[in-house]
């Protein structure tokens, strides 16, 4: 779920062009300010860690343990969800917030499960991808999503066209099509299936905004997801039922592990409650930056533990479409101050700790440059299976289970 408007139960995190999903859970806040205060880098580093974790959880489940169900991963998210609310509703006040909401039988049918249709199909799309593409693919295609968001606006009369926000974000367009072009593993159904949960996800959080421009719809992602997990949960169990409970079995469902299946479910209700904190210690311009950030550390990640392959081509458009679409949030002066204020804490931190900075520099070139050169994809002619080759050295030199390149 992205930071800054929604939740997010089963790893994905687009990025909305306003923050719709406000905190305004009085007793929430009230517990809060009667707490210690913590430090707004704590939530960062917390939704950060969840949104990353829930992501690589499932693409680990659904690919590398093989468990080829995304709709039943869905829907187990989803009820974890509904539960988890339920019970919190009922013995906390962290879902205070519901009664401020006058949600009666006619919006819920008009409002709530229109957007939980969309909402089902973007997690159900969301997830297959995991199946054909990798983790760092995914992240550089879901950079169009402030770009399908803009346009479902226009299109349902949220909006007004604009050219100017349109050319703006173009960039975003122009680097992802550079990043396709550079995948070595471009597979079609797994990006049609992604650009499917872009637009699903787009209509929904368009749907949303015009639910809650009206003050008696404000809620938090939690209560959100108070409202939404139930009848989402039915519709993507409803497909699971028809398309995926057929085919899977228990053995299969054994040798994820019951309690691998809980902690990923945990993972990703726990990514929402960060979300709830973040929100309300944060700005919408350190939410901007934050997704940005993460995008970067999931590509490097997915290098790391999977080996991905990221050709020169991939870094170029990937960066052209980060820098669109910060430009495209922010704008000319926000990013110019910024700057300047980075320029002046880093140089700063350079004169109480001259030391620690270098060591700093030090390892982050190193790290850079290792994990650039380490997944940067050769330059090998495309006749040459690097796979068919490791497998010819291993059973010529009696090396059993190969590594795959």
């Amino acid at each position: 779920m992205s930071a800054d408007e929604k939740i997010r139960v089963s790893g994905e995190t687009p990025r909305a062009t306003t923050p719709v999903l406000p905190t305004v859970n009085p007793g929430l806040e009230k517990s809060q300010s009667a707490r210690a205060s913590v430090h707004p880098t704590f939530y960062v580093i917390a939704w950060i860690g969840f949104s990353s974790s829930v992501i690589l959880f499932n693409k680990w489940l659904l690919d590398t343990l093989n468990f080829r169900y995304p709709v039943i991963l869905t829907t187990y998210h989803l009820t974890f969800a509904t539960v988890i609310t339920q019970i919190m509703a009922r013995w906390t006040p962290y879902l205070d917030g519901r009664k401020t909401v006058k949600m009666t039988a006619r919006v819920y049918v008009r409002a709530v499960v229109p957007i939980g249709i969309f909402f089902s199909l973007s997690l159900i799309c969301g997830n297959l991808t995991y199946l054909y593409l990798s983790v760092a693919f995914i992240q550089m295609l879901k950079a169009t999503t402030p770009v399908a968001v803009l346009i479902s606006g226009w299109i349902l009369g949220v909006s007004a066209p604009n050219l100017k926000q349109f050319l703006n974000v173009s960039a975003i367009v122009v680097g992802v099509i550079i990043a396709s072009m550079g995948e070595i593993h471009f597979v079609t159904v797994g990006v049609l299936f992604q650009m499917g949960g872009i637009i699903f996800e787009a209509l929904r959080l368009t749907m949303v905004q015009r639910l809650l421009s009206s003050a008696d719809y404000k809620m938090d992602p939690l209560v959100s997801l108070y409202y939404f997990a139930p009848i989402c949960a039915v519709m993507n169990g409803v497909v699971a039922l028809i398309w995926e409970i057929p085919r899977c079995s228990m053995a299969e469902v054994y040798h994820v592990g019951l309690f691998t299946f809980f902690l990923n479910g945990l993972c990703a209700f726990l990514l929402n409650v960060s979300v709830v904190f973040l929100i309300g210690k944060t700005s919408a311009v350190v939410l901007t930056l934050c997704g940005v950030l993460k995008d970067i550390l999931l590509v490097i990640a997915s290098m790391m533990i999977w080996g991905t392959q990221v050709t020169g081509l991939q870094f170029f458009g990937y960066s052209i479409a980060l820098g669109g679409m910060v430009y495209y949030k922010l704008g000319y002066e926000q990013i110019k101050g910024h700057i300047a204020d980075a320029n002046r804490q880093w140089a700063e931190f350079g004169a109480r700790k001259p030391i620690l900075r270098k060591v700093t520099i030090i390892i982050a070139t190193a790290f850079l440059i290792f994990t650039f050169f380490g997944g940067l994809a050769p330059g090998y002619s495309s006749e040459v299976d690097p796979t068919r080759l490791a497998n010819e050295v291993s059973n010529r030199f009696g090396i059993n289970d190969a590594q795959h390149v």
